[in-house]
């Protein structure tokens, strides 16, 4: 395959550190069907609630942009281990997307009018595609996978789900391990293809501006149909702000790791809390 243009017009080049140990990546069926999932899942609070959805809704149409992206670049990935990884990472996203599908018609049926915002999502998303080089997209896929992976370590550290419905704790914990597992694979694809620094740093801008943007987006969509003033919503998210401060602690963290030029996922050794919570689920009292 030819050289992409990015590779001329940003010569800089990310550190190369020692090629990982590549761990086990395999995928496996969402544990949960949703059927008793309530409106108010989170605390029983429609914001705590949407801000959660808001992002929710966009796996199915993201996740599917993450494989695309990855995969043009398949043929190019000489190196035995990571061909195999990327295999798992499109097994797990895969079903990522179905169990998020199968979660966006659970919120039909709870009578949300979701597909204006979702067919809107698909169509921009779709336009951003075609006119971002494939050298962009994989960089953007590496950036958004580093912001999965910090929201998913802060479900198994900080206690984040903890008043979570049962059901929909056990689909995004399982969902947070499998991130987990898979989130050095685009970074290390994206490395070996075109390890421009300046290509990766451009990846995050598009990646911060495009999951920001569309996820406060998805929030105000399921919001307004529950017919919350902004009072209420003002007022109830200064309270989470306190508690939880998601941009401080996924998107501020998240850049300020990024942009350093040794970054690496791998930086982080969070990947035992993805062994745990398999090893704990695989535990016979734990299917008795």
């Amino acid at each position: 395959m030819a050289a992409s243009p990015m590779t001329e017009t940003i010569p800089e080049t990310m550190p190369s550190p020692a090629a990982p140990t590549r761990r086990p990546i395999t995928p496996r069926k969402s544990p949960v069907a949703m059927d008793d999932v309530p409106k108010h899942w989170f605390a029983d609070n429609p914001v705590a609630t949407h801000i959660a959805n808001g992002v929710n809704m966009l796996f199915p149409i993201g996740e599917r942009f993450f494989v695309r992206s990855v995969n043009h670049y398949l043929d190019e990935i000489t190196d035995p281990d990571l061909r195999a990884a990327v295999k798992g990472f499109f097994g797990q996203e895969g079903r990522h997307a179905k169990a998020h599908d199968d979660y966006n018609q659970h919120l039909r049926d709870q009578g949300y009018q979701i597909d204006g915002f979702l067919k809107a999502f698909d169509r921009i998303s779709r336009i951003l595609e075609k006119t971002a080089p494939p050298a962009v997209r994989l960089a953007a896929t590496a950036a958004a996978e580093h912001y999965t992976a910090i929201m998913a370590e802060g479900a198994f550290t900080r206690g984040v789900l903890d008043h979570a419905h049962p059901t929909m704790r056990a689909l995004l914990l399982w969902h947070a391990a499998e991130e987990i597992e898979h989130k050095a694979v685009a970074f290390d694809v994206l490395r070996q293809v075109n390890p421009s620094y300046a290509l990766r740093l451009i990846g995050l801008g598009y990646a911060t501006f495009t999951l920001t943007g569309f996820w406060i987006a998805g929030a105000i969509t399921l919001l307004r149909q529950d017919g919350l003033s902004w009072k209420q919503i003002r007022a109830e998210l200064k309270a989470l702000k306190r508690e939880d401060p998601i941009a401080k602690r996924v998107f501020w963290r998240g850049i300020r790791e990024y942009v350093r030029k040794d970054f690496h996922p791998d930086d982080q050794d969070t990947y035992h809390l993805a062994r745990d919570h398999f090893a704990a689920a695989q535990a016979p009292e734990a299917s008795a």
